[in-house]
């Protein structure tokens, strides 16, 4: 636990202007990123008695080792990279959401020839307009199988779309109506996206004229004695009610705009968002968050307007956003939305009449999925603090090992040997800090030599790190972030190494720390045989009960280093497998090699060609053709094809086909 004041800046060192501050801890890692409309006041209030800070605060200020900050121009510079620096360096005492579900979207491809329908999850793509998120992708696609009728837009992959066009005949939403059919030539190109951008129109909420206008044409027909023609409109009329009965209306006069509500208690939060266009529920998704910073409902507010709104950018953003309590800096934030919209933004608490009473409503589906998390994440939280605690007790550690690392060597016969580690905090998998190997100093196979020179190369470099981020001057802690500013790969320490394997590897993963002189990071090993947990030094294993949630994790943790190794293995090995001699001809890229294969059939006729015969080919000078001739000539021969069914040698080309 470190001192304050041991790192705080000197008096009249922070300057009195908008800015951006960061706390690193002793591995330089941002723990804790804040903004403040002068930094002065606000940096002092964290190195005031410890004894008057709120709780969450004193335990960031006592984890942190030193501050920096940037000065920017204004507050709404300060709100925007504030937002950036959480996104990038993922502090641990900031709130940050987590979304409780991937919320599907209703899509439509405005980037492609021809715009397709479709359901979408993840991050949003240029150039396609989205609707939504919806709490189902069931709903998205009835919606859409009611709207196809009067738009028929392309919804199929492209895949189907390519072979449609090469035989010439439609899919089956081509024969009933559902889809115009563009594969096969029956409307245009210009026609199909005018078809989509409709689509869109009526989507965004534009839905009053469109219906009114097929009303007319439906009249029209009718009075022209065009009956079918009429039938077909009134029915079109019906499937697009249906498909805006599915959203119910809220405010009659169209508005467009995002309520956000916040259910809380002492430890978490949840934000519910409703989407309104066009007066209509078009959309609705959830976060929860751990309170781990001092923030009260306006800080919540502030957090969810960023993460909401911070990669949106025009209509994405509404008019107006109605919230439960306006952030410390509301005009601020104002003119954040207003830039990322490009037109002005309304951020206000509803007061009276029907915003009122649907943020209300908003309000309790907060305080629901607020209970609904706590009720999952009660008996996971409970299990994995349970899981900590047995291993700490097992092994004899001093406390819970908060970060573990586990350790596993894959091979195939002694090729392609590469390594794995995984990284497990709090019991929970961090991908972001996995990492892969190759084994260096030997060929062969020797699993306990290997996971020697994998550990032993991590905690090198670990040491390295530490030497220039423990207690030395700032001009070597700078040494150890990367150019972009984040921290290098190994520079935290695990509480436990575990290996796959038993006694052999633990002792050479004992053995590798104790050359390196470390003796703070615990080790064992879990057998796959027994399961077996097996210490540095102790003749007989550890055997934890079956039921043992502690035994479970270091499963889980041993299974993920496993398929981490292997699916490295096979990538490498499969790479491996589909080389090529060309592959090492300096300069020579993708397309020329095709062409080389293209113009000789195969690699071994290429072997036989001249120089001035490669030369023939289209892109290939005469320094490009003796080079790829010395790397031909050089390269080994590959060994000879086996009919594996009859023991026969056959004659291979050398690029894997046999003549």
């Amino acid at each position: 636990m470190a001192d304050p004041s041991s790192y705080r800046p000197k008096p009249g060192q922070i300057p009195d202007s908008p800015g951006v501050y960061k706390f690193r801890d002793e591995h330089r890692r941002v723990i804790y990123v804040g903004k403040a409309k002068s930094l002065r006041p606000r940096l002092s209030s964290y190195f005031q008695d410890l004894a008057n800070l709120h709780p969450r605060t004193r335990t960031m200020v006592t984890t942190a080792a030193s501050v920096e900050w940037t000065v920017v121009g204004t507050e709404v510079e300060a709100l925007q990279l504030e937002y950036s620096w959480i996104k990038e360096f993922d502090p641990r005492f900031n709130v940050k959401y987590r979304d409780d579900k991937s919320y599907p979207s209703l899509a439509v491809t405005l980037n492609e020839e021809f715009p397709r329908v479709q359901v979408m999850r993840g991050p949003k793509k240029k150039g396609v307009r989205y609707f939504g998120p919806y709490g189902h992708a069931w709903a998205i696609r009835e919606t859409v199988d009611l709207m196809l009728r009067v738009f028929p837009v392309r919804t199929c992959s492209a895949g189907v779309f390519k072979r449609s066009a090469q035989i010439g005949r439609p899919c089956l939403l081509g024969y009933i109506g559902k889809c115009s059919a563009p594969c096969v030539g029956r409307v245009t190109p210009e026609e199909h996206r005018e078809l989509a951008e409709e689509f869109c129109d009526f989507m965004a909420g534009r839905t009053g004229a469109y219906i009114r206008r097929i009303e007319q044409d439906m009249h029209r027909a009718a009075e022209e004695m065009e009956y079918e023609k009429a039938a077909r409109l009134r029915d079109d009329i019906e499937a697009l009610k249906r498909a805006l009965e599915k959203n119910a209306i809220v405010f009659n006069d169209a508005t467009d705009a995002d309520l956000i509500a916040v259910a809380e208690d002492e430890l978490e939060a949840a934000v519910q968002i409703f989407h309104v266009r066009g007066g209509r529920v078009r959309g609705q998704r959830g976060w929860v968050t751990d309170k781990v910073e001092a923030v009260d409902t306006a800080g919540l507010v502030e957090h969810a307007l960023q993460q909401l709104y911070g990669e949106e950018k025009g209509d994405a953003v509404p008019k107006e956003v109605l919230v439960p309590a306006l952030p410390e800096e509301a005009l601020a934030v104002t003119q954040w939305l207003a830039g990322r919209r490009g037109s002005q933004v309304s951020l206000r608490i509803p007061q009276r009449g029907d915003k009122k009473d649907l943020m209300a409503t908003v309000q309790r589906n907060a305080q629901q999925a607020l209970v609904l998390h706590k009720t999952k994440r009660a008996s996971d939280l409970t299990t994995r603090s349970r899981a900590l605690e047995e291993i700490a007790e097992a092994l004899a550690l001093d406390s819970a090992p908060l970060r573990i690392e586990c350790y596993d060597i894959s091979h195939l016969q002694g090729d392609d040997v590469v390594a794995s580690m995984v990284v497990f905090e709090d019991g929970l998998a961090r991908k972001s800090e996995y990492r892969r190997f190759q084994i260096k100093s030997f060929e062969g196979q020797d699993d306990v030599r290997s996971m020697h020179e994998v550990i032993t190369r991590r905690f090198r470099r670990y040491l390295q790190d530490k030497e220039k981020t423990g207690e030395w001057t700032e001009e070597q802690t700078a040494d150890a972030v990367e150019e972009d500013g984040r921290p290098k790969r190994f520079a935290y320490p695990p509480q436990l190494v575990v290996v796959d394997g038993g006694r052999p590897q633990v002792a050479a993963a004992e053995r590798a720390l104790d050359e390196l002189g470390i003796d703070d990071v615990a080790v064992c090993g879990l057998a796959k045989r027994l399961e077996e947990v097996w210490l540095p030094d102790d003749e007989d294993p550890v055997v934890l009960p079956r039921s043992s949630e502690g035994l479970y994790l270091l499963q889980r943790v041993r299974d993920e280093a496993h398929r981490f190794a292997i699916t490295y293995q096979r990538a490498k090995r499969a790479k491996r497998f589909k080389s090529s001699p060309l592959d090492s001809v300096a300069g020579l890229g993708e397309t020329r090699k095709q062409a080389l294969i293209k113009h000789f059939g195969s690699v071994k006729k290429l072997k036989q060609a001249t120089i001035e015969e490669i030369c023939e080919v289209p892109g290939i000078g005469r320094k490009t053709a003796e080079t790829v001739a010395v790397a031909l000539a050089q390269a080994a021969p590959a060994a000879p094809a086996v009919n594996t069914a009859t023991g026969e040698i056959m004659e291979d080309n050398g690029d894997g086909t046999d003549e």
